[in-house]
């Protein structure tokens, strides 16, 4: 079976992706690229080739003599000062990532962002954006980016954004196997580029506080069991993401954490002034639901609140179980 070359860059960011990544599966990441016949061909982190060794790979793939199935870059790409990009260079070359990028990206069969940075821009776009970092195909939600608009690859698909901060290992190793099967076109991906099979979801299913929500029976502090989605700055109902049915490691998600969801995977989701606080506008929350209705929302919030059991109502506002479903006095025997 003919190999499928990965070659990994690192722009402006935290290596959190690279982090994640490393975490998939019990057999660990070397492991299942291997599985799927991928070959990572250079990643700053984790690659024996160092100066020269690895400018030799960049240049064969930009002179078209080593074939290159998918440039994966991790981190916003800096295009400052005054669009020469040498505010992140990539070291032992002499040119920057912004040249490395464009020199690289027309030669891939396949172009992916690996997390919100290289994305959308991420973090390091975020307030007055000195460093005039963007994403790859995206600046924010605005189509765009360093590549532009109306890039394509030469598999002739857009950036695939693995948005997320960091992305779920799962989500980088499954879109890198299904690129090296030849799986993915362009309706395997929404209209921000990620990939629909975790994009199709929201953060909120298979929350484990999903019974607060149903009733609307709200946390007020961070150590309480409540849905955090009124009062705390949860976002899962709104964010993209299979997060809580496939927990990270095999068991944790940010909400399971006790820790408010903040739409990771979403563009602009550094820009919000207090991840623990929810904007609210005559009392109800800015930020609905994606699926349902605005006003199916506000209608069956009011109900379910009116109907919230007790026991509900009492656990939400504590750090622990304090009356359990069997000692319910108001449930029917």
């Amino acid at each position: 079976m003919e190999r499928f070359n990965v070659l990994w860059l690192q722009g402006a960011s935290c290596g959190g992706c690279t982090m994640a990544a490393l975490d998939n599966g019990h057999a660990g990441w070397f492991a299942e690229l291997a599985r799927f016949g991928i070959d990572l061909i250079w990643h700053p982190s984790l690659s024996e080739e160092t100066a020269d060794e690895a400018v030799a790979i960049f240049e064969r793939i930009a002179h078209g003599t080593q074939r290159l199935d998918a440039l994966v870059l991790e981190g916003a790409v800096l295009r400052g000062p005054n669009g020469s990009g040498r505010f992140n260079m990539l070291g032992g070359t002499g040119r920057s990532m912004l040249h490395w990028v464009n020199a690289l990206a027309p030669c891939a069969n396949y172009v992916v962002a690996a997390g919100s940075c290289a994305a959308f821009g991420g973090v390091p776009m975020a307030g007055t954006n000195p460093t005039d970092a963007s994403g790859l195909q995206f600046a924010g939600s605005e189509s765009g980016g360093v590549l532009g608009a109306a890039f394509r690859s030469r598999a002739g698909l857009p950036v695939i954004n693995i948005a997320g901060c960091a992305p779920h290992p799962g989500w980088i190793s499954e879109t890198l196997a299904a690129l090296a099967l030849g799986g993915v076109d362009s309706d395997a991906l929404d209209s921000f580029g990620r990939p629909r099979f975790y994009a199709d979801h929201l953060a909120h299913h298979g929350c484990a506080r999903n019974e607060y929500y149903e009733f609307k029976a709200s946390a007020e502090e961070m150590s309480q069991q409540g849905c955090l989605m009124e009062h705390l700055g949860c976002k899962a109902t709104q964010a993209v993401g299979d997060c809580n049915q496939r927990g990270w490691n095999g068991g944790g998600s940010c909400t399971s954490g006790g820790y408010a969801c903040i739409a990771c995977t979403s563009p602009g989701f550094e820009t919000s002034q207090n991840f623990l606080e929810t904007a609210k506008l005559g009392g109800i929350p800015v930020g609905l639901p994606l699926d349902m209705p605005k006003a199916w929302f506000v209608a069956l919030a009011a109900l379910s609140k009116s109907a919230t059991p007790k026991r509900v109502r009492a656990n939400a506002a504590a750090d622990h179980i304090v009356v359990p479903p069997r000692t319910d006095p108001g449930r029917r025997k």
